[in-house]
């Protein structure tokens, strides 16, 4: 299994560090010839999901990404990530990838200083910690959505048969459990 990880802003790696752990060959993209072979899964970091938008499209790399999903490739986002998977990203300067028939709510928790840390139910993996900052939610999911988690009655993680995303960062906690949750997507599709 070999596993993409964006890497043109954010903790990326933190979630190579999260998939070494795990046993999971990794490779950071930062331009379009990273993505010439289509992997089998790839991670979308938080970061600014505005900037993260806009180099999507000056490095060609969204409709890349597009076709290798099409193509069998698994996704997932955190953060500005999910943001980035969403159909409808809430912010004009923001193009989604289409992925998640959803609508996201961007800073949804506030600034900064809104940000929190948490334990809470995840579909199938039972309370995980959850690490917020400048977190969005999930304001809208269609029916073809799965929702994973909810805090405080908001939309904190969605799935597909293909897309994951989290508005929280498992990757700054100790627990592999989403990773896993991730891995387990591929390998079943």
């Amino acid at each position: 299994m070999r596993i993409g990880v964006l890497a043109l802003q954010g903790a990326f790696e933190e979630h190579i560090k999260m998939l070494n752990a795990l046993g999971v060959e990794t490779f950071e993209i930062r331009q379009l010839k990273d993505l010439s072979e289509i992997p089998d899964g790839l991670i979308i970091p938080g970061g600014e999901s505005t900037v993260m938008s806009k180099l999507l499209d000056e490095l060609n790399i969204r409709s890349r990404i597009i076709e290798c999903v099409n193509d069998g490739m698994c996704v997932f986002g955190t953060c500005a990530g999910l943001i980035l998977l969403c159909k409808d990203t809430g912010d004009e300067r923001c193009k989604g990838l289409g992925l998640l028939n959803c609508q996201a709510k961007r800073n949804a928790y506030g600034r900064q200083l809104g940000s929190f840390q948490t334990t809470e139910e995840f579909k199938g993996l039972g309370k995980i910690p959850m690490v917020f900052i400048r977190a969005p939610y999930v304001s809208f999911a269609e029916d073809d959505v799965e929702v994973l988690s909810t805090v405080d009655d908001k939309i904190v993680a969605v799935a597909n048969d293909k897309t994951l995303a989290t508005a929280f960062h498992p990757e700054l906690t100790n627990d592999l459990s989403v990773h896993k949750y991730f891995i387990d997507m591929i390998k079943n599709r």
